[in-house]
């Protein structure tokens, strides 16, 4: 059976979304740039994993996020204990992260490159998982692992003077299909260009389940959704506000 197919869906499913999920999850099955195709789905499994941890719950419920908690991650995956950890974070405490907890993960085993990429792995199963269940939908099967390796592609034009970790400041070939034409260009969307791959998925998504990437400065853009761009932005700034997003 086709992916994402909704053919016992009560609700009408604009065609774009499932379009842009089986992207996704061809993406997420694929070697990536620092992952391979077998790792990248065990990291999804694991976020999926997170929405159940008790470890996490304890320690989404301490008053630091660093606290001593016992425990130990409800995990399925073969990925380092240290990865694990990262994902179950990633997932379930995210806005209590800080740069020099970043610092003490990062190592020549995970480096930044591999945290980028940890990250869209996470946003993309996430943003389709919650989709799922907020409409009552059995979550998709994950996809299976296609072979290779990965592409340890690191592009020019990258700088450490702003965010956490390095960031393009001004895009070139062949990254100039990430942002093009773009006057401004928020640093939420180039915090993950050190892997650009990881901003072409993520612009799949935003063009689904928000409005295209490049519409997003211009407030008039994003009419032809079944509710107004002012509503779209009231209910991703509640969104944000409940998750503590800092943005």
């Amino acid at each position: 059976m086709q992916a994402f197919a909704y053919s016992n869906s009560p609700y009408p499913i604009r065609p774009d979304l499932p379009e842009a999920y089986r992207d996704a999850w061809q993406q997420l099955a694929n070697p990536g740039t620092w992952w391979s195709g077998r790792e990248r789905v065990a990291l999804a499994q694991e976020v999926r994993n997170a929405q159940g941890c008790e470890l996490c719950a304890n320690r989404k419920a301490a008053l630091s996020p660093f606290a001593d908690v016992e425990g130990r991650h409800l995990a399925t995956s073969k990925l380092p204990s240290s990865v694990v950890d990262v994902v179950h974070r990633l997932t379930t405490d995210p806005s209590r992260l800080t740069p020099s907890w970043l610092q003490e993960v990062t190592s020549e085993a995970f480096t930044s490159g591999h945290y980028v990429e940890t990250i869209s792995v996470v946003v993309t199963t996430l943003c389709i998982d919650t989709f799922h269940r907020s409409l009552g939908f059995d979550l998709e099967p994950l996809p299976a692992p296609h072979d290779g390796q990965p592409s340890v592609y690191v592009p020019e034009g990258l700088n450490n003077d702003t965010g956490w970790v390095p960031m393009i400041g001004q895009a070139q070939d062949p990254e100039q299909d990430l942002w093009p034409g773009a006057r401004m260009v928020p640093n939420v969307i180039k915090a993950l260009s050190s892997v650009p791959d990881a901003v072409r998925l993520l612009k799949t998504l935003s063009a689904a389940q928000y409005v295209p990437m490049a519409d997003v400065p211009n407030p008039s853009a994003g009419g032809d959704r079944a509710i107004s761009r002012a509503q779209i932005e009231f209910i991703a700034a509640r969104v944000s506000a409940i998750n503590d997003c800092f943005y």
